[in-house]
């Protein structure tokens, strides 16, 4: 047996059944060359390599020696026309049953459309009924259908191998249409999988509003929806049954618009007010009735396979819709909430209740106990969606996390956070606080203070005026528009009067920050002379020990860089030795 070789488009090596490609040449020069003789000699190489093929033997090799062997009876004139007629008719009929049988999908297609896709004339597919169905066609037909499908198998297989390096296209595109079919089955079973998903969480919708329209009472439905009846049982159990064998899917559909994303009618329908197009996500949340409403469902399925699945497809929805505004991102980031809110109460025992109210607690929990959730993925995600909910989930997900960052580090990233999703309309930005040991030095009077210049009085004053006043504390949110706007003008009035008579200036302008990298303001320009004020304070050097080196020093008028040197009394540059240090100054 040979190796057939490795063609242009990149096929692999296989086995095949012929030496080498002289024996191929001669086998097919000896099919089409008339002699009776010869034509033997390449059925009996053709046998030899049926032999080594077995049931793997090229269909269009095996339907020519059939019909080559029936031109050899014939020709001979030993055999009787209707046993020629039957010999004709069984390889004309193998041939049309096996050459389009490959052709057939998962719905059967009539012989003549494949027969016409494959440019054999209907006459022969005619025939071939003929031969099967009806009464037998005559010789001359049989000797006339032979004649024609020797010529196409010459022209569409034989011909076709001598310049693709004896590659047999027959059966590579039988396997590739295999694959087709096999891809096609898995598609239409995907898509009946898909739409028993939908239809078991329509039918959960429908028990859940059925009992609502009963009770006609949203309090009274509420109790009712945690009391399952048999129908609901029923479609939970399906569902979770679905959920082992496909995941990702289910959590797809879930999150499609008009299940865990309501609908504004579905709203309506539960007395829950719609909101407007801009939705405050500072505080994100699900409404109780809603919440109560797929409470059954998402407890049934909750799992340490399920449920962090559902929360990394959450933040993936996020970020495709953190710069839209809407039901969407509302109730994307409020699931979030109480997912994370609900696994973090879930298992914790309250001591000093009596059962009743142990049972009746856990009745209203949406999970009964914890699962293990990949922190750092969650917080990875959580920095990926960037939103205005994203500093109340970062918090929530670095107060829940296992391996908790350490405090400096939370609150740092918690204020980059909040500086980033400022949004244009907003004055100030959450602060969280951190100690004075890790103040800012912005000023000549920060410096001064750390250095212990100024009294602890000073020091606390300063420190309320520079940076405290910048920002404002995380504190409990509180009701009612009017006070938050007392409050922020307040503090807003305060750090304009503690900054009174110095070179800073609080920034009052609506500015979208997050578009302006750090350490840069709109306006600026490259020229480092934008950063020389008319009124500076003057540092005074610190006593430093007189020694040698230092007297030496000080009988040095003019440093190495051209600037007078500090002396006692401080640092005393003019105009010039600033423009002096500009004009040294390299930008990169």
């Amino acid at each position: 047996m040979g190796a057939r070789g490795r063609g242009g488009g990149g096929r692999p090596e296989e086995l095949v059944a012929w030496i080498n490609r002289a024996e191929w040449d001669q086998v097919i020069e000896y099919l089409y060359c008339g002699d009776s003789k010869l034509q033997r000699q390449a059925l009996d190489r053709i046998s030899a390599w049926k032999c080594r093929y077995g049931n793997s033997t090229p269909l269009a090799v095996e339907c020519t020696a059939n019909l080559i062997h029936c031109k050899l009876h014939d020709h001979a004139g030993e055999t009787a026309s209707s046993e020629l007629v039957l010999s004709y008719g069984l390889a004309l009929v193998r041939f049309v049953n096996l050459i389009t049988e490959r052709k057939q999908k998962r719905f059967v297609v009539p012989l003549r459309r494949l027969a016409n896709e494959m440019n054999i004339p209907e006459w022969i597919v005619n025939l071939r009924h003929e031969l099967t169905h009806r009464r037998l066609p005559t010789l001359g037909w049989c000797r006339k259908g032979c004649e024609f499908v020797l010529e196409w198998l010459r022209q569409q297989y034989w011909n076709q191998q001598l310049g693709n390096n004896l590659v047999d296209s027959w059966i590579l595109d039988s396997q590739e249409e295999e694959d087709d079919e096999v891809q096609l089955q898995e598609q239409l079973k995907q898509k009946e999988f898909h739409d028993k998903i939908r239809e078991l969480l329509t039918s959960y919708e429908k028990e859940q509003f059925q009992v609502l329209t009963e009770q006609k009472l949203v309090s009274k439905t509420k109790k009712l929806w945690n009391i399952l009846p048999s129908e609901v049982e029923w479609i939970l159990s399906q569902v979770k049954r679905l959920a082992w064998e496909n995941r990702e899917m289910v959590v797809d559909i879930l999150l499609d618009d008009g299940f865990l994303i309501p609908t504004e009618e579905q709203l309506k329908s539960l007395n829950i007010e719609c909101p407007g197009e801009f939705v405050d996500l500072s505080n994100p949340g699900i409404p109780s009735t809603f919440c109560r409403f797929w409470q059954p469902l998402l407890k049934c399925l909750h799992s340490r396979y399920f449920t962090p699945l559902l929360l990394e497809k959450l933040f993936t929805e996020l970020k495709h819709c953190c710069d839209s505004s809407g039901l969407r991102i509302q109730y994307v980031t409020g699931w979030i909430t109480e997912i994370l809110a609900a696994n973090a109460k879930a298992g914790k025992n309250v001591k000093g209740l009596p059962r009743s109210q142990k049972i009746k607690r856990s009745m209203w929990q949406l999970f009964l106990f914890p699962c293990l959730l990949d922190w750092q993925d969650l917080l990875k995600s959580c920095l990926a969606a960037p939103c205005q909910a994203t500093p109340h989930l970062l918090q929530q997900i670095l107060t829940d996390t296992d391996s908790p960052l350490p405090i400096t580090t939370q609150q740092k990233l918690l204020q980059l956070c909040s500086i980033y999703i400022q949004e244009p309309g907003s004055f100030s930005i959450s602060d969280f606080p951190i100690g004075c040991n890790h103040l800012p030095v912005h000023t000549v009077e920060n410096l001064q203070m750390m250095n212990g210049s100024e009294s602890s009085n000073q020091l606390t004053s300063t420190v309320q005026t520079d940076f405290l006043m910048d920002t404002e504390p995380v504190v409990a949110h509180t009701t009612g528009e009017e006070q938050s706007q007392t409050v922020n003008l307040e503090v807003l009035t305060e750090r304009i009067q503690s900054l009174e008579g110095s070179v800073w200036q609080l920034c009052t302008d609506q500015i979208a920050w997050k578009n302006y990298p750090l350490g840069k303001v709109p306006g600026q320009s490259d020229d480092p002379n934008c950063f020389l004020v008319n009124n500076y304070t003057l540092m005074p050097g610190l006593p430093q020990p007189t020694t040698k080196e230092t007297m030496d020093q000080k009988n040095t008028e003019i440093s190495t860089t051209g600037l007078p040197c500090a002396d006692p009394e401080g640092l005393w540059w003019n105009q010039g030795d600033l423009h002096r240090l500009k004009a040294g100054l390299k930008l990169f």
